[in-house]
């Protein structure tokens, strides 16, 4: 009995140990040194470098290479724990007029987008969804007409156009 709880608690520590993810573009010193301003094009910035992580939509001409750690513990959101950006500005001829390093510490250089999309109408923690998932329980407790949920799948009620009932 003592066996099966120790493994039961190292496996629940297991589930809380922080997993590191490195993502996005691997710096390399050496290519991106060999970058020269003024003679170098996208053409061969992408073969040294490869394609960008993103590229700017506004304010002029510009190629972005991210690279960051994430640190996540269980199923918390990740946290961000170091990001480098390599900002690599071209002039209206497509040659490279500047290279940039950023940090964390530089802050918002790079929009970056959230992937959430927003929706209509109030947002539901896990036990409000947890108790509007009962079967037979009408959401946000109201009843339609005859007590009957107004859920199609929330039970109760005959079938639609009152046509009778069920043997």
């Amino acid at each position: 009995m003592h066996k099966f709880v120790l493994a039961l608690a190292a496996f629940a520590l297991m589930g809380c140990t922080p997993v590191t993810n490195a993502r996005g573009y691997l710096p390399d010193p050496d290519a991106e040194s060999a970058i020269g301003v003024g003679k170098d094009t996208k053409t061969s910035v992408q073969q040294r470098l490869g394609f960008p992580s993103t590229e700017a939509t506004f304010n002029g001409d510009a190629w972005y290479y991210i690279s960051s750690v994430e640190k996540e513990i269980a199923f918390f959101r990740p946290t961000v724990q170091s990001r480098a950006i390599l900002a690599v500005y071209f002039d209206k001829d497509g040659k490279v007029t500047d290279l940039k390093h950023y940090t964390l510490r530089d802050g918002h250089v790079v929009a970056f987008e959230s992937r959430v999309t927003p929706t209509k109408g109030r947002e539901l923690t896990f036990l409000q969804q947890l108790f509007n998932a009962t079967p037979g329980v009408p959401v946000g407790g109201s009843t339609g007409p005859g007590g009957n949920s107004p859920n199609p799948g929330g039970g109760g009620g005959g079938p639609p156009g009152g046509g009778g009932s069920y043997p």
